[in-house]
């Protein structure tokens, strides 16, 4: 597949699948169109100077981490198999190859609308917007204003998405145009990972020198990102540039709107609360500041906040949040819900179990280096039930030691 994409905010009008195969599409047996793709098969006319090909490590990567978000109830790509090629692949060292079949709801993106809005070719913008408007919005085909419509539902896809993200304490790591699904899901996990102590500047890309896409910055690069898809169907939207901008504007000047309120209510159900009051906002925001003042680990966090409710006790993964959970457990008792229903609530929404950064690398390394499988086995079963406390597996929810931490992921292409 062709596609452009702005890259860290540089634009590059060809990119294209330069390692991955579209082999077609399927009908899954809940009715939905999947693409099916293979990525790690060698060259394609985007290759540029690259062989195509995929190395084991970054292969079990996708498919551990695509997985693992699936399970924490996130849109996203899925891994269905990745096999072995027996074949070495050249990087700095010679690494084992591999090829991941991936299944995308499809495999369009922000860059796939810049890569013919860049040529100037308005009949492909629209043949491509209608059939994604076909595909995954076959409402908008009634509206009045049906490319305008498609990207109010872009946005608000995304918006949903990166908010889910911001629960789970997920780093994407690269969300350039090109890694932006016109589907919502969460698409190419390079050197994604996930965060131990809070602190919203935290990144690990190691071609993220500037924090561009740090957890934090998430929202206004998905923001960015929008207004680059709002750019290239201004066209589409009116013949005339000026109401195209005019009526283009408000829905991405929106977004920030939309993720708010959508991770404010992601929030609320994180910290037990089933009624609403406008003091949530300032309660949801002061723990992060304390988490981020005392390091205290994300997940762990929660997931004790949810075994506080039940209790006297505030916080057993980060006890200096004594003064906040004074507020919250007031906030608690003006709730109708019984303590029985917050627990069990709050135990959906934090999980015990996220693909930390050192066990996902613990387990890449057994299976490069030694062959040995059983810790990605292991780490994989464990992460499909997330939500669930399992006897024995304690260690793969605790957080790392110091000299455990990864502070480097790394795209692997």
């Amino acid at each position: 597949m062709a596609y452009a994409g702005h890259q860290f905010g540089q634009f590059v009008p060809q990119l294209g699948d330069g390692r991955a195969i579209l082999m077609g599409e399927v009908i899954d047996r809940s009715g939905a169109r999947r693409d099916i793709q293979l990525k790690g098969t060698g060259r394609t006319p985007f290759s540029r100077s690259g062989d195509g090909r995929a190395a084991l490590g970054p292969v079990l990567r996708e498919y551990l981490l695509s997985e693992a978000m699936h399970r924490l109830g996130v849109a996203t790509t899925r891994a269905l198999a990745a096999v072995a090629t027996g074949e070495a692949v050249l990087r700095t060292t010679r690494l084992p190859g591999a090829v991941l079949t991936r299944v995308a709801a499809s495999h369009v993106r922000v860059g796939t609308f810049e890569y013919f809005a860049a040529r100037g070719d308005r009949d492909a913008l629209q043949r491509l917007a209608d059939y994604v408007i076909d595909r995954h919005y076959p409402e908008l085909k009634l509206a009045e204003r049906p490319y305008l419509e498609l990207l109010r539902e872009v946005s608000l896809r995304q918006a949903s998405l990166v908010a889910s993200w911001l629960h789970i304490g997920f780093i994407h790591g690269v969300m350039n145009t090109d890694n932006t699904s016109i589907a919502g899901e969460t698409i190419d996990f390079g050197p994604c990972a996930f965060m131990d102590s809070y602190d919203p500047a935290t990144v690990f890309s190691s071609i993220d020198s500037l924090g561009r896409y740090a957890y934090g910055n998430q929202p206004m690069a998905a923001q960015w990102n929008l207004a680059r898809l709002a750019e290239t169907l201004l066209p589409l939207i009116d013949a005339d540039a000026q109401r195209a901008v005019d009526a283009a504007a408000p829905l991405v000047e929106s977004f920030q709107g939309h993720l708010e309120a959508r991770w404010l209510e992601g929030m609320r159900r994180k910290l037990g609360l089933a009624s609403r009051e406008e003091a949530d906002l300032a309660l949801a925001r002061s723990l992060l500041e304390a988490m981020r003042r005392e390091g205290c680990d994300f997940t762990a966090t929660f997931r004790h906040l949810s075994a506080a409710a039940g209790g006297s006790g505030c916080v057993e993964a980060c006890p200096q949040l004594g003064d906040w959970c004074a507020g919250w457990r007031a906030r608690l008792e003006r709730d109708p819900q019984s303590i029985e229903e917050r627990v069990r609530a709050m135990r959906q929404v934090n999980p015990a179990y996220i693909p930390r950064n050192h066990r996902v690398e613990a387990a890449l390394e057994a299976a490069v280096e030694r062959a040995d499988f059983a810790p990605f086995r292991e780490l994989l079963q464990v992460l499909a039930h997330p939500y669930e406390d399992q006897p024995g597996k304690d260690a793969f929810a605790a957080p790392p030691l110091p000299g455990e931490r990864v502070l480097q992921t790394f795209c692997g292409t």
